[in-house]
C-alpha cells in the first residue's frame, strides 16, 4: 500500500507541468488525499473553463483547488497550459483584477522590447480587433516593461507613454511585413520616420533595431 501511495504522489507531481500552480499545492493535504482525484478534477475544471470561464474558475474554487483571490487565479492561469486562449481572453477582459495580477507575474528584465511583447502576448492573447481592451493590454504592458527595466528605460529616454507608442508601431509593422495582402511593405526608413513623429525622444538607432527584429523574427502578437 505505501508503494501505491508513493506512485500516486509521483504521478501527481508530474502533472504539475500542466497545472503548474494550484492553491491546494501549498496546503497540508489531509490523510487519504488522492492525487488521482485531484487531477481528474483539474481535467474536468479545465474543460468547464474552456466552455464557460466563470463556471470553470468557480468549479476550481468549490473543490478547494483554488483560493478565491485574484492573485491565486492569476498564478493558476499563468502556469496552466490547458486553458483555451479565446475563453481566457474573454475572462480577463471581464476580470481586470485578475488581469492586473497576471501582468505583475511577468518579468521583462533585460528583454528587448519586441521580444518582451511577444512573451506578453503568449500569456495574454491580443484581441483580433483594435479597441479598449487592446489599449488596456498595451498600457499595462508598457508600465510593467518600464518597471522591470528602470536603467535601460532611463538610458534610452523612454517612458510608459513612449513604450505604448512603440508597441502600437510594432503591431502595425508586424501586420505590414507579414500580411500577404500588403504588397508595398514599409521600409526601415519609413518606419523610423513615422515612429519619430510619435515618439520624439527615441533614437533612430533604437527604432531601427526594432524594425530589424520584426523583419527577422516576425509578428509580436501572432
Amino acid at each position: 500500500m505505501p508503494l501505491i501511495c508513493e506512485m500516486m504522489n509521483i504521478y501527481g507531481r508530474g502533472k504539475e507541468s500542466t497545472w503548474g500552480h494550484c492553491s491546494i499545492y501549498n496546503r497540508k493535504l489531509p490523510s487519504g488525499f488522492s492525487y488521482r482525484r485531484l487531477y481528474l478534477q483539474l481535467d474536468e475544471g479545465s474543460l468547464s473553463f474552456n466552455a464557460n470561464p466563470e463556471e470553470g474558475i468557480s468549479y476550481f474554487i468549490s473543490k478547494g483547488i483554488l483560493a478565491d483571490h485574484p492573485t491565486e487565479v492569476a498564478k493558476f492561469i499563468f502556469y496552466t497550459r490547458r486553458l483555451n486562449w479565446k475563453m481566457l481572453r474573454i475572462y480577463l477582459d471581464e476580470r481586470r483584477d485578475v488581469l492586473d495580477e497576471l501582468v505583475s507575474l511577468h518579468n521583462f528584465s533585460n528583454q528587448f522590447l519586441p521580444n518582451a511583447l511577444r512573451e506578453f502576448f503568449r500569456h495574454i492573447h491580443a484581441p483580433e480587433e483594435r479597441g479598449e481592451y487592446l489599449e488596456t493590454l498595451i498600457t499595462k504592458f508598457s508600465q510593467r516593461f518600464c518597471t522591470c527595466n528602470p536603467d535601460p528605460v532611463r538610458e534610452l529616454g523612454l517612458s510608459p507613454d513612449a513604450v505604448y507608442v512603440l508597441c502600437y508601431s510594432l503591431i502595425l509593422l508586424s501586420i505590414d511585413l507579414t500580411s500577404p495582402h500588403v504588397k508595398n511593405k514599409m521600409s526601415k526608413r519609413e518606419f523610423i520616420r513615422n515612429t519619430r513623429r510619435a515618439a520624439h525622444n527615441v533614437s533612430d538607432d533604437f527604432v531601427g533595431h526594432l524594425y530589424d527584429n520584426i523583419y527577422l523574427i516576425g509578428h509580436v502578437a501572432a
